[in-house]
């Protein structure tokens, strides 16, 4: 049961309650879960549904409604990070065969926003808006690496199981090791973690203090990958995530070809 106070925190914490896992809520699974009256749910049901960003399901319940997806509509159209990242997501498209894309980084989540796909028949495990694993692949480790001391070292510990088995370290200590030489790096390598016979580079995206907004990634097909082209794709990677993050912190700074 949740602990939530305030209209406001109570609107959102129904709409947090939806998930690729449960996408449908009955009235009496809410109130169980957030612990709300019965007149106090439905008061709020009646407001979201009012204004679209649920509708109700015939002697089923309650799913998102389509104020969520003209959200969507209107955040691609003016998302910042979209738009910085464009030229670039359709550059290394153009230079490399898979899938290049760029995640948002917020409340421990982890959210592709945009992509550009070059690959014929393309594969991935987790496509723009369902939300990536902490601990496993390219575009976690680019993130958490450039995460402050304290808030990298919490999540590798709440993630740790993740961490290890992704084979970057057995130890807390080892984790944290590899996160640093990431960090010296600047970009991230991870093979087949996420979805089998893929490869991910990754850099992070960072806001003026340094802290990552997000990250530019593109997978791509191990067994098409020589050395020659995975240096070349890990040099592009990180020079284009470094112009996206000055583009967003410095409006006029120049772009890369």
């Amino acid at each position: 049961m949740r602990s939530v106070s305030g209209s406001g925190e109570r609107l959102l914490a129904i709409l947090g309650l939806f998930s690729e896992d449960t996408p449908e809520w009955t009235p009496e699974d809410m109130m169980r879960a957030l612990g709300f009256s019965r007149p106090t749910l439905y008061r709020y049901l009646k407001t979201l549904k009012d204004a679209g960003y649920l509708v109700s399901l015939p002697q089923a319940g309650y799913t998102l409604g389509p104020r969520v997806t003209e959200l969507d509509f209107l955040m691609r159209r003016s998302d910042p990070l979209i738009t910085a990242a464009d030229p670039h997501l359709a550059a290394l498209a153009e230079a490399f065969i898979g899938s290049a894309f760029v995640v948002r980084f917020y409340d421990q989540k982890m959210l592709c926003v945009a992509s550009r796909v070059s690959a014929p028949e393309p594969r991935s495990s987790y496509p723009r808006g369902r939300p990536m694993p902490i601990g496993k692949g390219a575009v976690s480790r680019a993130i958490v690496a450039f995460l402050p001391p304290k808030d990298r070292s919490a999540l590798v510990s709440d993630y740790l199981d993740a961490f290890v088995t992704s084979g970057i370290g057995s130890t807390k200590e080892a984790v944290l090791t590899e996160l640093k030489r990431i960090r010296r790096n600047r970009v991230a390598i991870a093979r087949g973690e996420v979805t089998p016979g893929l490869v991910g580079v990754a850099a992070p995206i960072l806001a003026g203090d340094g802290t990552p907004i997000g990250a530019l990634c593109l997978s791509t097909e191990q067994a098409a990958l020589t050395q020659d082209r995975l240096d070349a794709l890990r040099t592009a990677i990180r020079d284009r995530a470094e112009a996206i993050s000055d583009a967003l912190t410095q409006p006029d700074a120049r772009a890369i070809a």
